[in-house]
């Protein structure tokens, strides 16, 4: 195998394990919403309200900043670094 192709097994498990992650908290949380709203949150809020609306912009904010490290990690694991040698 190529070191090419080395680099895109690794690179498309780790968008895989990301999409994974990213549904969970895009769609998963809403299984749960009817469970969760008989329980109040800061301001008197439910607290579906609260993983909907921060919880998760939270999480995706994390999630892309995980995914660009892991990423460049690969990258250079493989020589495909972008990263200049300043």
């Amino acid at each position: 195998m190529s070191n090419a192709q080395k680099h895109w097994e690794k690179s498309r498990s780790l968008l895989f394990i990301t999409l994974i992650i990213w549904a969970v908290f895009s769609m998963g949380i809403f299984l749960f919403g009817a469970e969760m709203n008989e329980v109040t949150g800061p301001f008197g809020y439910p607290w579906t309200y609260w993983f909907t609306c921060q919880g998760s912009l939270g999480i995706f904010v994390i999630l892309i900043f995980w995914f660009a490290n892991r990423q460049e990690k690969i990258d250079e694991e493989f020589g495909f670094t972008e990263r200049g040698d300043d």
